[in-house]
């Protein structure tokens, strides 16, 4: 039973960093190329496999697309690594499970982590006194953090490759290698991740539930979330990218204009 629920709790993982790349649970494991053994993945001490874990922030750091969080739950810390979130010191985090990998060497933090947790992204976050109600307001999923109660509403760009949000996702099928623009509001930037900076944008169009109202957008450009900015670029459909960076739509190779 020790056996199975070890690989119940490696299966958990998609893919995990190594030295700033990413690699297949295989190529992590010993014995079967990629990481060292003394890397290896295995069920967390004082942890089943698939078990909560659950603590309070308090280290955090950004790094490779990566979230790392220090949490500490009844005097004992552990490290976990989550796909890149925003969080704060102080916040309580929960994960439902994860994968222990010891030894872990972090190249674009410059450091090892003796043991550490890789886990999806916290099913539960709840704010600190000392970030008051602004913690909470947060929602994580689809890799996208934006004030959940805003309510985004931005005019449709224009011209003949112009479209919003949701027809975007909508004729996806039929735009796929084609060029196209769209106007949006920054939600979300993510800078420096394989050459690229990610700009997740929205227009109010879509459906949070069916995943259609936010775009993913690929650029050499930089901007700040809370810009309206315009969008035009080459619109790919079922982009993937590897290391479980996989996108039904993206816009990449984009300018982005204030």
């Amino acid at each position: 039973m020790k056996t199975t629920a070890r690989i119940l709790a490696v299966s958990l993982v998609v893919a995990l960093p190594v030295a700033g790349q990413y690699v297949g649970i295989a190529s992590a494991m010993p014995g079967m190329g990629g990481a060292p053994a003394s890397s290896a993945l295995a069920a967390p001490e004082g942890h089943e496999a698939g078990s909560q874990i659950a603590g309070k922030v308090v280290e955090t750091m950004s790094s490779g697309g990566y979230t790392y969080a220090l949490l500490e739950n009844k005097g004992v810390k552990t490290w976990v690594a989550m796909p890149e979130t925003t969080v704060v010191v102080g916040q309580e985090l929960v994960f439902e499970g994860g994968a222990e990998m010891w030894n872990f060497k972090s190249k674009s933090l410059g450091r090892t982590f003796e043991k550490i947790m890789f886990c999806s992204a916290p099913v539960k976050m709840s704010g600190s006194d000392k970030e008051g109600k602004m913690a909470g307001k947060f929602s994580v999923g689809s890799d996208i953090v934006v004030a959940a109660s805003e309510k985004i509403k931005v005019e449709k760009a224009a011209g003949a490759n112009a479209y919003t949000v949701a027809e975007i996702h909508e004729k996806s099928a039929g735009l796929d290698k084609k060029q196209v623009v769209v106007r949006g509001k920054v939600v979300k930037v993510s800078a420096g991740i394989m050459d690229k900076n990610w700009i997740h944008v929205q227009d109010g169009s879509g459906d949070a539930k069916a995943k259609t109202n936010n775009l993913v957008v690929t650029t050499q450009d930089m901007a700040k979330v809370g810009d309206v900015v315009t969008v035009t670029g080459t619109l790919y459909k079922d982009k993937d990218f590897g290391g479980g960076y996989k996108y039904g739509v993206i816009v990449e190779d984009a300018t982005v204009k204030q």
